[in-house]
């Protein structure tokens, strides 16, 4: 990239600051208990690990959440969470982080979904993840919890300038929010954007769909390998979401992007900024799909957010588990990476 244009990507990023997104999805405690590896267990083939310390970070949907805040935007999150400690944590570090976590509501009838991670901390360069404790439940949220997460919706979404769907599948992102979003999104003229772990087409009509390689394989029941492979798959997504835009992120190839009318974009695959210092790609969608929204709603263009997005997404892989990126960071990274 040239200086010049390495110079209008750094212009961009004062443009995030104060940019309020709605952040909806199911929102999880990520817990990291980490320990010192000192041995061989004689019960199995694993190593042994003396406690060092454990820390919490906000997870699932809140995770956007955290990148949005950390670029200087406003992140006002809607989700659930149980009564519980485990909700009560979160909630607390959802104020810690900075983010509005009015929308937030209590249900008593679920717990709140954590997801415990145990790492090995040892003679090698970073932390070694050894294994993930999930402890959830996929049912839907009750009609009352569907009611308050609405209500929130409408009072919060016309305050802000985007609201973003985070779905991770354990229960919140129902029809009837997806249909809640897109109506006062439509109502206000506010841009709403999606990332989905699970069906791509119950987000019909959404201005910008993100998703990985593998569900964009669901998603059009075909093998993604090529450069045409990915740009068929952007042209059927488009048409049969009916979306402006769709993102493709590739793993270690980067992302795949192309839009249309008010997002109009030719297909481009931007290659990953960083596949030297691959550590933790835990939440890196989470990191994308928050730069996207924050820089379209700064009304940059599709290609320069995506590249922005691009950027922080190799940043947090530097990183122990769901990290985030500052306009430091940010403008560092553009300036030192090709």
């Amino acid at each position: 990239m040239s200086s010049i244009d390495k110079g209008r990507l750094t212009g961009f990023l004062p443009r995030l600051r104060g940019r309020r997104i709605v952040v909806v999805g199911d929102v999880f405690l990520d817990e990291y208990v980490v320990g010192r590896a000192t041995r061989l267990s004689r019960e199995a083939p694993i190593p042994v690990l003396e406690f060092e310390r454990r820390f919490y970070l906000p997870g699932g949907a809140a995770n956007p959440s955290s990148n949005v805040v950390a670029l200087g935007g406003v992140a006002r999150q809607v989700g659930v969470v149980g009564d519980d400690e485990a909700g009560r944590q979160l909630l607390q570090q959802l104020r810690e982080t900075g983010i509005d976590a009015t929308g937030v509501v209590t249900d008593p009838s679920r717990p709140t979904t954590t997801k415990t991670r145990i790492v090995a901390q040892g003679s090698l360069r970073f932390p070694q993840q050894l294994a993930r404790i999930d402890h959830l439940d996929r049912r839907p949220v009750g009609e009352d919890v569907e009611r308050a997460l609405v209500a929130h919706l409408e009072t919060l979404v016309p305050q802000a300038e985007a609201v973003l769907v985070s779905d991770y599948r354990t229960g919140v992102v129902s029809e009837a929010i997806v249909a809640a979003v897109l109506d006062v999104a439509r109502r206000y003229d506010r841009l709403a954007t999606v990332d989905s772990q699970g069906n791509l087409h119950k987000f019909h009509a959404f201005d910008l769909v993100k998703c990985n390689h593998a569900e964009a394989q669901a998603a059009t029941g075909r093998t993604l390998s090529t450069e045409d492979d990915f740009r068929r798959a952007g042209e059927t997504l488009l048409k049969e979401l009916g979306a402006q835009a769709v993102v493709i992120t590739r793993g270690p190839e980067g992302m795949s992007l192309m839009g249309t009318g008010s997002l109009s974009q030719e297909y481009v695959h931007l290659p990953a900024a960083n596949r030297s210092e691959v550590f933790d790609v835990t939440g890196a969608g989470d990191t994308v799909i928050a730069v996207l929204t924050l820089a379209l709603a700064a009304a940059i263009d599709l290609l320069a957010a995506a590249r922005l997005a691009n950027y922080a997404a190799g940043l947090v892989v530097r990183k122990l588990g769901n990290a985030t990126a500052t306009p430091e960071e940010l403008a560092w990274a553009i300036e030192s990476w090709t």
